[in-house]
This record gives C-alpha cells, sequence and structure tokens, in this order.
C-alpha cells in the first residue's frame, strides 16, 4: 500500500513539474512572442488616405505621437457618435500636454468625403478625418484588422455594420491595445497612460 502512495505522489510531483516548466516556457517565451507578432501586424500596409487637414494618412503617419484610430462613418446612428463622445472625454482628461492624436476613418468612402467627414470630427479635440478612394479605404481595413460591410436597407438606402473598437497606437506606430466599446473609463485611461509611460 505504500508503494502505492509513494508512486502516486511522485506521480502528482512530476505533473506538477511539467505543467510549471509548461507555464513557464509559455509566459516567457512563447506569449510574448505572440503578442509581439500580433501588435507588429495591426496597422502596417500600402493604404494612401487623405486627412482633413489635407496630410497623407499612410502607415507613417502613426509614427511620431500616441494615437487612437477609430473606423466609422458619419451616417452612424448610436455606436460612432457615443465612440467619438467617448474620445473627446478621455482628451479633456488628458488634457492639452497628453492628448493623442485622433483618426476617424472612415468605412464608407462613397458618402464620407474629406468635407463631410471635417464637419463630423471638428468637436473632438485632436481629431481629424480620414477618407480616400474606396480601394485604399479597403487597404486600410485589411492592415488594421477591421470588419466593415454594406448592409442594404429599404428604398435603395444602406448602412455599415463595422468593428467598434478604438484601437491604440504608441508613438512609435505601434499597435497597443484595443479599447472597447464603451469600456469604463478609468480602465481606458490607464491603457492610455500606460501606453505613454512606456
Amino acid at each position: 500500500m505504500r508503494l502505492t502512495t509513494k508512486h502516486i505522489l511522485i506521480g502528482l510531483l512530476w505533473g506538477a513539474a511539467l505543467i510549471a516548466s509548461i507555464w513557464f516556457a509559455w509566459s516567457r517565451f512563447i506569449a510574448p512572442t505572440f503578442e509581439q507578432s500580433l501588435a507588429d501586424t495591426i496597422g502596417p500596409g500600402d493604404y494612401e488616405l487623405v486627412t482633413t487637414s489635407g496630410e497623407t494618412f499612410t502607415e507613417e503617419t502613426l509614427e511620431g505621437g500616441p494615437s487612437a484610430i477609430f473606423f466609422g462613418f458619419t451616417h452612424c446612428p448610436e455606436v460612432c457618435p457615443t465612440s467619438l463622445g467617448d474620445i473627446a472625454t478621455w482628451q479633456e482628461e488628458l488634457g492639452p500636454d497628453e492628448q493623442l492624436r485622433v483618426f476617424f476613418v472612415t468605412v464608407d468612402p462613397e458618402r464620407d468625403t474629406v468635407d463631410v467627414l471635417r464637419d463630423y470630427v471638428t468637436w473632438v479635440p485632436g481629431a481629424e478625418g480620414v477618407s480616400g478612394t474606396p480601394e485604399e479605404v479597403e487597404k486600410a481595413l485589411r492592415a488594421f484588422r477591421v470588419y466593415a460591410r454594406k448592409v442594404p436597407l429599404d428604398g435603395g438606402d444602406y448602412t455599415m455594420d463595422h468593428s467598434a473598437n478604438v484601437l491604440l497606437f504608441d508613438e512609435g506606430g505601434r499597435f497597443f491595445e484595443p479599447v472597447g466599446y464603451q469600456e469604463d473609463f478609468d480602465r481606458v485611461l490607464a491603457k492610455i497612460r500606460r501606453m505613454q509611460a512606456g
């Protein structure tokens, strides 16, 4: 009986050691590599769009300061104005010295010209609208891994179904973290400050 108990204890110890080794390998080597490779694939691409200030928007635009990127459209009934309102409150809390550069990239380039976007985003501190040809917008959607599709409505009109996350990029232009739709204010500010400190 003692021999059986001894074997069970040895087996349990070896099992615990194996689990600890797997956890150590995952947390030390595999997970950071996975996160790094994922962060490096969101944002880079060969898109070339135009901002409401007349500048070109490319992957190089993401460099030079922390940024918040949101994909939406001006005919959006709820998610887009709500998200822009949330961004405006972040900017107020951060103050003029810490504010993010904000880019509202349209998923509806057929209706959202640069002029239309300029009127739409002016009330958000630091925000610029971004538009371009449907082909270039499609390239940007793929580069940022954003979902968007046209949904027909009665009478020949349409709306857009799209991702609702705000994407945070650090000053080097590297993807940091997403912010979920209506995510808790304090949690978002903590993310932003962590990104700015990094």
